[in-house]
């Protein structure tokens, strides 16, 4: 955000309804990113902020993760606000049940973290900040997180692993202390929980310039189809104005990995395209 706003960009963060410092919705078990207000909220904003910091215009959105979905739905829904998009980690997926995980073990991560109570379960062994550091070790690594029979997510990682080097302790506790406040309730709800919807979307094809930023050594590509989907430019078909930049020993974190590249990256693309 500094180095966008630093360009002389209005950059815009939002905290998805239920995360960070936003309430939840009041229903967290029926949200989705479309009944849940997380879709019209981002939109909605646009709307505000023309008024209130004179935001004019079409704006560019950013995504990360399940962002990615988010950010190419607002896309396809509200096409006449958005100049383009930048997907990091995730591409672009038809709007519809996913498969491709139907070939993955039991202990796959959606897969325990779909099921009701599990993953509450699991996490409630630990205090928030930990389930942070867990995270960000285990989705750091090149390997899909699988756990084994009669096993757990969180006992994936031993106490004693080291945080990735380019993930502070500092990091940890910011992140964790907004968790404290928000908990996990929606968070698995969306994605992990919502993403069997259907989503009726007749034209799902995005026509605007887009750009995906995807790490070498992300685990996504171990995801059955995906590396194929993205490498083979099949991903084009719904994103035909896509380019594709993959960064040499990124992981699943690549922006903050490699923050100085990825702001680059993204600088690029917005000047080329603004």
């Amino acid at each position: 955000m500094i180095a966008v706003a630093d360009a002389g960009y209005k950059a815009i963060a939002p905290d998805y309804r239920g995360y960070g410092l936003s309430d939840p919705p009041p229903e967290p078990e029926k949200a989705s990113p479309l009944t849940t207000p997380m879709t019209w909220s981002c939109f909605s904003m646009l709307s505000t902020f023309q008024s209130t910091v004179k935001l004019d215009g079409k704006v560019f959105l950013v995504g990360k993760d399940f962002g990615s979905p988010i950010a190419y739905l607002i896309a396809l829904l509200y096409r006449k606000r958005i100049s383009g998009v930048v997907a990091l980690g995730v591409p672009f997926m038809p709007p519809r049940p996913p498969t491709h995980h139907k070939g993955l073990p039991e202990g796959f991560f959606i897969s325990r973290w779909k099921e009701p109570g599990r993953a509450e379960a699991d996490f409630g062994h630990f205090d928030a900040k930990t389930v942070v550091r867990n995270i960000y070790i285990l989705f750091s690594k090149s390997e899909i997180p699988i756990a084994g029979e009669n096993k757990e997510i969180m006992d994936m990682v031993e106490p004693s692993t080291p945080l990735p080097p380019w993930f502070t302790g500092e990091d940890m506790a910011s992140y964790g202390a907004l968790y404290e406040k928000s908990g996990f309730r929606t968070a698995l709800q969306v994605p992990y929980r919502s993403m069997h919807k259907h989503l009726d979307i007749p034209d799902s094809k995005v026509e605007v310039p887009s750009m995906l930023i995807m790490g070498e050594e992300d685990y996504v590509f171990k995801v059955p189809g995906i590396e194929d989907y993205i490498r083979s430019g099949e991903v084009k078909t719904y994103v035909p104005n896509l380019e594709t930049i993959y960064v040499p020993e990124g992981t699943h974190f690549v922006q903050e990995q490699f923050p100085d590249q990825v702001n680059q990256l993204l600088l690029t693309f917005l000047s080329n395209r603004n």
